[in-house]
């Protein structure tokens, strides 16, 4: 595959990841305002996950279950990170979730390829991230003043869980496993080791739930969440790395942002303009970096 070619399908994995993951933030939230509990969020997305890839279980590689490296991916994206950022998503709204969670990826990202790899940014990636952070802040600032013990709460939740996605993108992408084979063991992993758990331990409210609520998270939660953003999240670090496919989904609280103008009714402020402005060209700039 070309570099031209390889760029292009790495950029559209990514815009798939991008839509989905700002759904995330969004029906996430729904989700942590309903009657649900958390524990709850995370066992319809399981149960609906390990459902739909049940026929292809048979077709994982033999040795997936004892492999160690699958089970320290699985925790990072899945055992520890969904009931810590469902809890976060209960006490702080989706526009933090959108900050916090993919906002911080390139820096988290970069952080990591220095500590563990060595490998410093460039000076034009240094650039393209101070933009991002620059528009981040400006995408932040209606939020800033609605500060609550609640929303700190949650807010700390949401970086906990966003480092803990920083540390699976990068094993991820350094390990190089089919995004199919990762796919899988993640969703059948969580389910083996969770579920049990959940029937016999963890607070439940699901059976005073709407069922329009339990249709919404199971199906969002477990298709395009665990299965169809995973495979595309995959598919763009395998093509365009770490480091380039951050700095693109960096762009989601800004659609979180847009995408709360029609749907939520909130204006499109100047500051939310000027963070469209300066993450977009972020992007762009911390994306001309050869690949590697």
């Amino acid at each position: 595959m070309t570099e031209k070619k390889q760029l292009a399908w790495g950029y559209l994995a990514a815009t798939a990841t991008l839509m989905m993951w700002s759904g995330f933030s969004l029906i996430s939230r729904l989700g942590g305002k309903s009657v649900l509990t958390p524990y709850d969020i995370f066992a319809l997305r399981l149960i609906t996950a390990s459902a739909i890839l049940l026929p292809f279980i048979g077709s994982m590689p033999r040795r997936a279950w004892a492999d160690r490296r699958l089970w320290i991916l699985t925790c990072l994206c899945s055992l520890i990170y969904c009931p810590i950022a469902y809890t976060g998503f209960k006490y702080a709204p989706a526009a933090h979730g959108g900050i916090l969670f993919p906002g911080l990826q390139p820096f988290l990202i970069s952080a990591l390829a220095w500590l563990i790899s060595g490998t410093r940014p460039t000076r034009i990636r240094s650039i393209g991230l101070s933009l991002i952070g620059s528009g981040i802040v400006c995408a932040a600032m209606p939020y800033l003043t609605e500060w609550s013990p609640d929303y700190a709460f949650g807010d700390l939740l949401m970086f906990i869980s966003s480092c803990l996605w920083a540390l699976y993108g990068f094993f991820a992408a350094r390990w190089n496993y089919s995004p199919w084979t990762l796919t899988r063991a993640i969703a059948f992993g969580s389910a083996i080791v969770y579920l049990p758990i959940y029937w016999y331990f963890l607070p439940k409210e699901i059976s005073n739930a709407p069922t329009s609520m339990i249709l919404i998270q199971a199906a969002f939660q477990g298709i395009s969440a665990t299965i169809l953003a995973m495979l595309t999240y995959l598919k763009s670090l395998q093509l365009l790395g770490p480091e380039r496919t951050a700095s693109f989904l960096a762009l989601v609280p800004v659609v979180i942002g847009v995408l709360a103008v029609p749907l939520l009714d909130e204006p499109l402020t100047p500051w939310l303009g000027a963070g469209i402005v300066l993450v977009s060209l972020g992007s762009y700039v911390a994306s001309k970096t050869r690949l590697g």
